[in-house]
């Protein structure tokens, strides 16, 4: 496996909601088995960006190839056997339990009018096991809390079993404990299965503690882009946060924590 390989390359990539200019002249490319955060303040373009790499919005102009090929030349079906996504807000209103919920991860996977292989059903319970909803696994979803939900989703995405996991602040309606459990499950596939990760986080130190790298949205565009250990800077947290801050590096990884200042 090729963890330098390019997956995403975007090349003067331009967005509009209507006459709302979102994202001018993005240029970037984003390889395999990185732990990418993108991070930058409301309304940034973050979430449009995440849309325009899972191809569910079409870019104004500019290009997004992935793997060399132009991303709206992929079927859905390709694209879900590659690409998972993780919702900040998911909803559903029939009564599906939380084990069907999951299993819906795969239907990529599966060929029409067959049942789910062993190998499906075997990815279904260790996504549930791993995310720890295996006692919620026969409770209908509209039954569950927001936290036990977005642990259910994340579940479904991990039993996709995709190269490439997208998330769109998608701990922010867990609790710290969840929030960091899923964090070291998701850098774990990263480390030791080549996992692609590209993650919108409003938690500054849970981007700068378990990224790799970050790209930080500002004006329309690309502020900063690079490994966490240079990003994470008193003047670009004031350029682009308005905060004041200080910053501690970690003695036992290097990462950078962020301590920020209250007058």
């Amino acid at each position: 496996m090729n963890r330098l390989e390019c997956l995403f390359s975007i090349h003067n990539l331009s967005f509009s909601y209507r006459s709302t200019r979102v994202l001018e002249k993005i240029n970037v490319e984003l390889h395999r088995g990185k732990f990418y955060g993108l991070i930058g303040g409301n309304g940034s373009g973050k979430s449009t960006l995440l849309e325009l790499l899972m191809a569910t919005l079409q870019p104004d102009s500019g290009t997004i190839n992935y793997k060399g090929r132009a991303l709206h030349l992929y079927s859905r079906q390709e694209l879900a056997s590659s690409l998972a996504l993780v919702p900040q807000h998911f909803s559903m209103d029939f009564e599906y339990s939380v084990r069907e919920v999951v299993l819906m991860g795969r239907h990529p996977h599966i060929p029409r009018f067959s049942p789910p292989a062993p190998h499906d059903l075997e990815a279904v319970d260790t996504a549930m096991a791993t995310m720890d909803i295996n006692h919620l696994r026969n409770r209908p979803v509209i039954a569950l809390s927001g936290g036990e939900l977005q642990r259910v989703v994340m579940a479904r995405a991990l039993a996709q079993e995709t190269e490439v996991l997208i998330l769109d602040e998608a701990t922010s309606n867990l609790d710290i404990q969840h929030t960091i459990a899923i964090m070291k499950v998701i850098q774990k596939r990263v480390i030791e299965r080549g996992l692609t990760v590209i993650a919108a986080i409003h938690d500054l130190n849970l981007a700068a503690a378990f990224c790799d790298e970050c790209l930080v949205l500002k004006e329309k565009n690309i502020y900063a882009n690079a490994p966490v250990k240079e990003i994470f800077t008193p003047e670009l947290l004031r350029d682009v946060f308005a905060v004041d801050a200080q910053i501690e590096y970690s003695t036992k990884r290097g990462h950078p924590k962020i301590q920020f200042t209250y007058q």
